[in-house]
């Protein structure tokens, strides 16, 4: 019973790591993806990792050709700009909900995760960084009270290497102004400037990351010229 709940996790795990190798440039278009390779890496066996490849295939980061098998598939900054606009369109309205169920306890959860933000910036700690600012987005989803928006905004956020940005130079401070922006409108209850701040946060986010997918395709197009 316990190996087959773990299995699904496993695979989510896995292909975590593969999509965020991919996103973030570390495997270029046209790299190719072995199962036993990811399995090595990962010290797990190679079922879990096929079975991670075949749903990284099905979402377009991997192409599977006879006798080549699994390959890297092309993700230009269009590509990812396109998604962080559908991603903004969701998350803009998941803080402008959050912001008319905002209560006191809310705010407080939220100040208390800025502060952490924040103290993990000044102290360099780009996990806890990135961790901290999981959980103050996840908080705003979940004060939303719209379950079904909250999933479609976790799957458009496979498209964000989840450790890129904190590793970015200079986003620990964006990071910073653009939550503290958005933690005042959502404490306000103001829906429609909370709305506007999320929106524009995950916008410059995707362009960002953007800017660096395309800064990787044309070194790997100038490499291979």
């Amino acid at each position: 019973m316990t190996s087959v709940a773990a299995r699904p996790q496993l695979g989510d795990e896995v292909a975590s790591y593969v999509r965020d190798q991919i996103t973030s440039g570390t495997l270029a278009p046209g790299a190719h993806v072995r199962p036993e390779a990811v399995a090595a890496e990962l010290g797990i066996s190679s079922t879990p990792a096929r079975e991670a490849l075949q749903a990284l295939r099905a979402e377009g980061f991997l192409e599977l050709a006879p006798r080549r098998g699994f390959t890297v598939a092309r993700i230009s900054g269009s590509d990812i700009r396109d998604m962080f606009l559908m991603q903004s369109m969701v998350g803009g309205e998941l803080a402008a909900r959050a912001a008319r169920n905002a209560t006191p306890a809310l705010g407080e959860r939220l100040r208390e995760i800025h502060a952490e933000l924040i103290a993990a910036a000044e102290r360099g700690d780009l996990n806890a960084l990135e961790e901290w600012n999981h959980r103050f987005h996840r908080e705003i989803n979940l004060a939303a009270g719209a379950p079904r928006l909250a999933w479609v905004i976790q799957l458009l956020s496979r498209y964000a290497p989840r450790r890129f940005y904190a590793s970015i130079e200079g986003w620990p401070e964006t990071t910073i102004d653009d939550h503290s922006g958005l933690l005042e409108a959502v404490i306000a209850g103001d829906a429609d400037r909370a709305r506007a701040e999320m929106v524009a946060h995950i916008e410059h986010a995707g362009e960002q990351l953007a800017a660096h997918v395309d800064a990787r395709l044309q070194s790997h197009a100038t490499q291979f010229a």
